[in-house]
């Protein structure tokens, strides 16, 4: 067996420190040595003060609003919950969960999921059979962001059209193909509220209505990627029964925005969640004693959704503010997303990272912002003030 030994010092010892002469930490498991470099989880970088030395900047994290915690609360009620097991139906806070979900979409049934990846990839499969053409928007989620796993575990194809995540019933129809023994059969629509690469743009209330009929003549099925549903149905001050209505299937996530550490629920009718117990059994996403997580989700629909309008304030300051410093900022953000657009996005991450503020980078030149429960208004003013040395950088 290898092992890592300790140097040893011999005479009067080295003149100066360097990394041949720092004896190495036993490992808490008592086999071997190891060198540990560690920092605190909120801690990013250093700065000096006026007292001469450093001192730890704390992070402020806007790549995501997947990064919450859960607040005292929320664990609270994840340690109270009451649980069975859920692949017989017997977990009390899951059917809690899947029922309250249901009846704020307006369908007859839900069905709970570990992610939303998984979420969406059942209900495609629901609605098609392999080689299959699916309609979505332009860089739509379950074709950009999902790993593949439409062709790799359903076998469909994804046409894209429009743009921003918009497009009109025009240019659905001119998607659609003969019926046609040479052409793959276009089976479902996937509409994305809001839209992630769009810098979470709401899809219009007064185009939705004309775009699923243009659908449903087509004979096509709907499907809702609604990861941040909630998000839309709070900008537009609308029920989300409303977004929802549309649709045969509809996604919704509950760490997006809503705090909880995992998890995303399916709605629909009650024959379509019923076929869809069994793909998501077969995409390995039964669970036992899933009621700690469902907990988690019953108390951010409790307490955690109406306050989505402070995020949205919260994304428009720094839009502004960053545009001001001279930034290349896209369009005043409808949600709690911020795109900036520069060419040195890597070297701007990097800096930015290193001054303590924490950016997601979708693209090789663009940075995105998003604000969440765990960003207040005064992290957002001091994002800029760490930020705005750097606007050199963005060219």
């Amino acid at each position: 067996m290898s092992m890592v030994r300790p140097v040893e010092s011999r005479g009067k010892g080295p003149k100066r420190r360097d990394s041949r002469h720092i004896r190495a930490a036993p490992r808490a498991e008592g086999f071997g040595f190891q060198f540990t470099r560690r920092r605190p989880r909120e801690v990013s970088s250093l700065r000096s003060t006026s007292r001469g030395y450093a001192e730890p900047v704390r992070s402020i994290d806007l790549r995501s609003d997947t990064v919450t915690r859960p607040s005292p609360g929320m664990r609270e009620a994840m340690a109270k919950a009451e649980v069975g097991d859920d692949v017989y139906g017997e977990d009390p806070s899951v059917n809690r969960l899947q029922e309250r979900v249901a009846t704020l979409l307006g369908k007859q049934a839900a069905l709970f999921f570990p992610s939303g990846t998984m979420a969406n990839q059942a209900a495609l499969r629901v609605h098609t059979r392999p080689g299959d053409v699916v309609i979505a928007a332009y860089e739509a989620h379950i074709l950009r962001a999902e790993g593949g796993a439409a062709a790799a575990l359903s076998g469909l194809q994804i046409e894209t059209i429009g743009c921003d995540g918009i497009f009109t019933p025009d240019e659905l129809r001119a998607a659609l193909r003969p019926t046609d023994v040479h052409y793959a059969p276009t089976t479902l629509l996937a509409i994305e509220n809001t839209h992630n690469s769009a810098a979470g743009r709401v899809f219009p209330s007064d185009l939705l209505g004309p775009v699923s009929s243009a659908a449903r003549e087509a004979g096509l099925a709907l499907h809702c990627d609604g990861a941040r549903l909630w998000n839309a149905a709070v900008a537009l001050g609308l029920p989300p029964a409303a977004l929802a209505a549309p649709f045969d299937t509809v996604s919704v996530c509950l760490s997006k925005g809503l705090g909880a550490p995992v998890g995303s629920v399916v709605a629909g009718g009650q024959d379509v969640v019923e076929r869809l117990r069994r793909i998501r059994k077969q995409l390995g996403g039964g669970m036992r004693q899933a009621g700690v997580l469902a907990a988690a989700g019953l108390y951010a629909l409790d307490h955690q959704l109406a306050r989505l309008a402070d995020d949205h304030a919260n994304a428009r300051r720094p839009a502004d503010g960053l545009r001001a410093l001279g930034f290349e900022v896209g369009a005043t953000p409808e949600t709690n997303i911020v795109i900036l657009r520069t060419v040195a996005a890597a070297a701007l991450q990097r800096r930015a990272r290193e001054c303590g503020v924490l950016l997601g980078r979708p693209g090789a030149d663009r940075l995105r912002a998003v604000t969440h429960l765990d960003v207040t208004g005064a992290d957002v003013e001091e994002a800029l003030v760490r930020l705005a040395p750097l606007v050199t950088l963005a060219g």
